[in-house]
């Protein structure tokens, strides 16, 4: 028999969801108008979902993460406790949040916790053939990274580079940035980004 949470239980829950959602807002550097407006709610709903003041329905939650380009499952996974305290710093490798893009050709691996918004480091995995798609920028800070395997094709401001297992980079955010895998094999990169984007 499944026991339904208690009401303590329940408002404790809606407050880590709302948390979840307004350090991943932040991350991205949305306004709340920004979120709030592509997921069909208004401004006041979802300051009050930040808050833990409202319980939104499940199709609310997927509208607000749609919005942040963020799974739903990325709200729930977090227990109480010391495990939760640990969250603020520790990512167990069995707690990894995920994207994938590119039909399963690139897949990133989120490697810190949302707590710590100055500084992000990511696992990609790309396939043979897969790459990040058009060039792109950030607006501040800096990246860098280390191939752990395979080779790397990597452009900067249309400059192309290709990137050897063990060979690591770096460069400002505001460079015009696109990658890919070169070979056969797939390719393995940790990438660290300050501030967070993703």
């Amino acid at each position: 028999m499944q026991i339904d949470p208690s009401p303590l239980e329940a408002q404790s829950e809606t407050r880590q969801v709302g948390e979840t959602l307004r350090l991943r807002r932040q991350m991205r550097g949305l306004s709340l108008k920004q979120v709030a407006e592509p997921a069909g709610i208004s401004v006041g709903m979802l300051s009050q979902v930040e808050r833990g003041l409202a319980a939104p329905s499940i199709k609310t939650l997927r509208a607000i993460c749609t919005a942040m380009d963020m799974p739903v499952n990325w709200l729930f996974h977090r227990d109480g406790g010391q495990e939760s305290q640990a969250a603020e710093y520790i990512v167990p490798v069995g707690a990894r949040r995920s994207l994938t893009y590119h039909d399963g050709g690139l897949v990133k691996e989120l490697l810190t916790p949302d707590t710590q918004p100055t500084i992000q480091m990511l696992r990609f995995l790309l396939k043979p053939g897969a790459s990040s798609g058009e060039p792109y920028s950030n607006a501040e800070g800096g990246k860098c990274g280390i191939v752990l395997a395979g080779t790397l094709g990597l452009e900067l401001n249309g400059v192309e580079f290709v990137v050897n297992c063990g060979d690591s980079f770096a460069f400002p955010s505001t460079a015009m940035v696109r990658f890919w895998t070169i070979g056969d094999d797939a390719c393995e990169v940790i990438w660290v980004v300050a501030p967070a984007t993703v």
